[in-house]
């Protein structure tokens, strides 16, 4: 068990039967009234986010997730194909548990598959990847008004707003938590 004063951006927790990831919290002593936590958690099962208030001092039981090295294969139909870099094991996941993840994973890429008691939760990004541009609009020549930003889609079919200097076959270096530009690789 663990108390709610004791939270950290990306512990995960046992709540309400489920297994969730504390994205944000915010401990709120108010003038009158007890102290609180509030927390934005996103629920491992499902993906949903929810914010819950929890009393200052609670407790609620803290979920071990381990963390399995894999390499990503294939698709294969909606299934993809992950295989363990020490027992070379093979794992499927369904395109609906990793739907977000998709945006940036290529094949051969290393991730960190997350389990709780031998359930397969998802997959785990690296904080940034980087990913071949293959279809952006030219820049036009005095069109550089102030963070101007243009459309590029990356060789994952993912697309996003890049600035205008970045052309097709460029390296784009992309933040995996919100899905923006970081730099050029």
């Amino acid at each position: 068990m663990i108390s709610v004063n004791d939270f950290k951006t990306g512990l995960t927790i046992e709540v309400d039967n489920g297994i969730w990831r504390v994205m944000e919290f915010q401990h709120v002593k108010p003038g009158k009234g007890a102290a609180f936590v509030r927390s934005k958690l996103r629920n491992l099962r499902t993906g949903a986010i929810q914010e819950k208030t929890f009393r200052a001092g609670e407790k609620v039981g803290k979920a071990q997730i381990d963390n399995k090295r894999m390499q990503y294969l294939y698709a294969s139909g909606d299934q993809h194909v992950f295989m363990d870099n020490e027992s070379y094991e093979q794992l499927e996941l369904p395109e609906s548990t990793i739907e977000y993840e998709l945006k940036f994973l290529k094949e051969n890429m290393e991730v960190h598959i997350q389990m709780y008691e031998g359930e397969t939760l998802g997959v785990e990004l690296p904080n940034t990847v980087t990913l071949l541009v293959t279809e952006t609009e030219p820049g036009i020549k005095g069109d550089t008004a102030q963070g101007a930003t243009k459309a590029a889609t990356v060789e994952t079919g993912y697309t996003l707003n890049v600035p205008l200097f970045v052309n097709e076959g460029d390296l784009l270096i992309i933040n995996t938590t919100d899905g923006s530009y970081v730099s050029r690789g």
